[in-house]
């Protein structure tokens, strides 16, 4: 393993060559259960500096990294290479999550691609850089993005997002607070003014 003083290019190429990823974090509670995701689609996760990275959180079952991170911030960020020479990845910071809705959010998503169904984007302050082998890692050739949960989202809209969100989203599966089931839809967008009447 190496230590590294932060994400240098090589490991930001790496980073972004990658079309999945995985996510931890813990609750402070020794009988909490810990979380582990699996994250992927192309355009959600941006490296914004040597110490700081983000990735785009859509609308899903879970909202165990919100809690989780509302209630310590602890997280780690894991890359691993299916194709190439191998190497893993580990970002270990301090997260914070910016909500639908919440200040900032706007600017945080147009840094991604245009998927349906963001509900927030993670935003981590990455205090360890480390890489290492990954020889036992298997090669996997990656065939494409399924388009399932955008798919889902796209066909709920906006209001039945948002109920999705309070109903399933609204606290960890060990009763930590999540998402704020009071976060309204967003505003649908004004209809276009009608075209003026032929003279």
């Amino acid at each position: 393993m190496k230590l590294h003083d932060g994400i240098d290019e090589r490991l930001r190429a790496f980073i972004e060559s990658q079309h999945l990823f995985f996510v931890a974090t813990a609750p402070l509670a020794a009988d909490g259960h810990v979380n582990l995701s699996p994250k992927g689609l192309d355009g959600t996760f941006v490296v914004l500096g040597e110490h700081e990275v983000a990735y785009l959180d859509l609308t899903g079952s879970g909202s165990e990294t919100v809690a989780h991170l509302r209630e310590n911030g602890r997280i780690t960020v894991m890359f691993c290479a299916f194709e190439g020479p191998p190497n893993i990845v580990r970002l270990h910071g301090t997260g914070r999550y910016v909500a639908l809705g919440e200040a900032g959010f706007d600017a945080y998503r147009a840094l991604f691609a245009d998927h349906a169904g963001a509900r927030g984007v993670v935003v981590v302050d990455v205090e360890r850089v480390s890489d290492s082998c990954g020889y036992a890692v298997p090669f996997m050739s990656h065939e494409g993005d399924r388009d399932l949960l955008t798919r889902w989202a796209g066909n709920r809209g906006d209001e039945g997002l948002a109920t999705y969100r309070a109903e399933k989203n609204a606290t960890s599966i060990d009763g930590l607070p999540a998402l704020d089931p009071s976060t309204p839809a967003p505003a649908p967008a004004p209809a276009p003014a009608p075209a003026p009447a032929p003279s």
